[in-house]
């Protein structure tokens, strides 16, 4: 009765967030320096006219707020894996130093365009720079922990991403500094959406929607691993093999959401929490709820960061952040006691 309890509970929670999800994706849609109201939006979606309001509508607002969803909601899910597979209440993507190899990948593209002047790099071509750099500083992470290729200890995992991390972050500043180019770094240093195109949401749902499927699968193993290292043996898990094929998943749903948002903050360790405590400890339940979750989070993150100051933008990161520092506090309070 308490397992299907839990499960009503899970689905439950998981609709109401789908329900929250729509209503913001119509609200995101119809807010901006030019407010639409819903029928304008209705009649853009299914009629061929080139006014100015079915341009902003189809090329801008909408996949800004489908960007917004899947960002949010693969931060989370990868928050979760790293959480259960490293068992640490407070690991999130940016322990493995993925987000600031993408802001490290996107100084080097604009230090190229600084001395090569005629070299055109496009929001496309930052993207797949952002994406190469997440994936190239993720394998190294985890490879520099492993003491074999599948072997890997999650405590010098976070150490490594840290070190990395810390190393990434302080070679693209002093890059921007240099080069004089920390206004354009400063959007992917603080996160957002503002350059969010279809490009990019191509981009999310290719390697995201991929990665997400591969979560789902993995979900039983993780719950296994989550238990311990010792359980998990013992009921048969190779435990190294999932823990490869897990942060695999990782570095390629927070690359790609990286690649079109920036780096932004916290997602990845709030969501999962909450989840968690929620839909219980079963990952087959936490990580749907935490992508539901995260896209609910980032998509009224986006709507707020543009109504506290209009018509200019609050970076996203630092919203998320406000809303991670205290939660992360709390826990790390909790786990010294």
């Amino acid at each position: 009765m308490k397992k299907f309890n839990k499960k009503s509970l899970a689905y439950g929670f998981m609709f109401i967030g789908i329900i929250l999800l729509i209503s913001g994706i119509i609200i995101s849609v119809s807010l901006g320096a030019k407010n639409i109201d819903f029928s304008t939006i209705m009649q853009s979606l299914f009629n061929d006219n080139n006014d100015v309001n079915t341009k902003i509508i189809r090329d801008v607002r909408i996949p800004r707020a489908i960007a917004a969803g899947l960002v949010g909601g693969f931060l989370a899910v990868s928050g979760a894996i790293m959480q259960g597979i490293t068992r640490n209440p407070i690991a999130e993507p940016s322990v493995m130093g993925i987000t600031q190899g993408a802001t490290f990948m996107i100084a080097i593209a604009f230090v190229l365009q600084r001395i090569y002047p005629n070299l055109v790099i496009g929001s496309f071509k930052l993207m797949i720079f952002a994406f190469l750099g997440a994936s190239i500083s993720g394998f190294l992470v985890y490879f520099i922990s492993s003491r074999s290729a599948r072997k890997v200890d999650p405590v010098k995992l976070a150490l490594a991403g840290t070190a990395l991390g810390t190393l990434l972050i302080s070679l693209a500043m002093g890059l921007a500094m240099y080069f004089n180019l920390s206004q354009q770094l400063s959007f992917w240093i603080a996160g957002g959406l503002l350059s969010a195109k279809w490009e990019g949401v191509k981009l999310l749902f290719i390697v995201g929607g991929v990665s997400f499927i591969g979560a789902m699968i993995m979900a039983p193993k993780i719950t296994i691993l989550s238990l311990g290292e010792e359980v998990a043996i013992g009921l048969g898990q190779k435990t190294n093999l999932v823990r490869f094929l897990s942060i695999l998943i990782v570095i390629f749903l927070t690359g790609a959401s990286v690649s079109v948002a920036g780096n932004i903050v916290f997602v990845g360790l709030i969501v999962p929490q909450i989840a968690k405590r929620i839909v219980g400890a079963d990952y087959k339940y936490i990580i749907p709820s935490s992508m539901i979750l995260g896209s609910v989070l980032l998509v009224y993150s986006d709507i707020l960061a543009r109504m506290i100051n209009p018509p200019y933008e609050t970076p996203i990161g630092s919203l998320t952040a406000l809303l991670g520092v205290p939660i992360f506090i709390h826990l790390v309070r909790k786990d010294t006691k």
